[in-house]
C-alpha cells in the first residue's frame, strides 16, 4: 500500500501509513530505497503509528493496528 522511496520516512509518508492503517488495519510497506535500514525504519514506523510490526519479508514490512471501533475490526486480534 505504501512505498518508502528516495526521500525516506517523511511526515507525509507517516501520515499515509497512519491513514492506511485506519482504513485497512493490516498493511504492507515496501522499501524501494533504504533497504539496509528497513528494520530500524520499520521499528520507527511501529512506534510512531502505535502499530505492531508483524513481519519483514524481503523488502516489505507488514504492520497491524486494530480499528478503534470494535464493530469495524476486520481481524479478531487485540494488541
Amino acid at each position: 500500500v505504501v512505498q518508502i522511496g528516495q526521500n525516506g520516512l517523511t511526515e507525509a509518508v507517516l501520515a499515509k501509513i497512519e491513514e492506511s492503517l485506519k482504513a485497512h488495519e493490516l498493511i504492507k510497506v515496501k522499501f524501494l530505497e533504504f533497504k539496509e535500514e528497513k528494520k530500524s525504519i520499520s521499528e520507527e514506523i511501529s512506534d510512531s503509528t502505535n502499530s505492531a510490526l508483524v513481519r519483514i519479508i524481503g523488502n516489505v514490512a507488514v504492520f497491524y493496528k486494530p480499528s478503534e471501533k470494535e464493530e469495524k475490526r476486520k481481524f479478531g486480534i487485540n494488541l
